[in-house]
């Protein structure tokens, strides 16, 4: 199987069609190539990973991500894949892999950074500071519907200091919109 972009993009976008979905779906790509580069591993699948995790989210959001196995493998994807997908439900009985594990990490963290970006006055994701991140964290009514323990538990199970880890999924974001591939529908904006 090959698992290029322009691949997953096109299925995503038979999917999906909300672009603040495709924005997330996005995100999440980008943190999951930067996380693999960091830990040695195929770039392309881990990015595949990130872009479709969310791929049966707008057709069934209440059985989320449960029908995304049937979806990948209809594209052609493996089995192996659609379970590396499958495994970000918070709810996942059997221990995760690191990809399953930084997929997870990854998730909720991508769009609550971005929301931190989107309320300071210059919109940009180039000098968010962690303790700017970490204040917002703090604040429960700031995007409320992030579940906080997840995302610190995520990145304890990858072995990752959380301060690291929103620092490290920053800096990936900020290098990426920059990117011609992150070009055709921008991620702050």
């Amino acid at each position: 199987m090959n698992y290029n972009r322009s691949g997953a993009w096109k299925l995503l976008r038979e999917h999906v069609q909300s672009e603040v979905l495709l924005k997330h779906c996005m995100a999440v790509e980008i943190a999951m190539r930067a996380y693999a580069v960091k830990f040695g591993q195929d770039i392309e699948y881990w990015g595949a990973v990130g872009l479709l995790h969310d791929v049966d989210f707008e057709k069934y959001p209440e059985d989320h991500p449960n029908h995304g196995r049937e979806i990948l493998i209809a594209a052609g994807y493996d089995s192996q894949f659609a379970t590396d997908v499958e495994a970000h439900a918070r709810d996942w009985q059997p221990e995760r892999t690191l990809v399953q594990k930084t997929l997870l990490a990854v998730d909720e963290l991508t769009g609550f950074i971005i929301a931190c970006a989107l309320v300071r006055p210059d919109k940009s994701l180039d000098n968010l500071e962690v303790k700017s991140v970490m204040k917002k964290f703090k604040d429960k009514a700031f995007a409320r519907a992030v579940n906080r323990e997840t995302m610190t538990t995520s990145a304890e199970a990858m072995n990752v200091d959380f301060k690291e880890h929103v620092a490290f999924v920053t800096k990936a974001l900020a290098q990426a919109v920059k990117m011609p591939e992150y070009q055709e529908l921008p991620l702050i904006g």
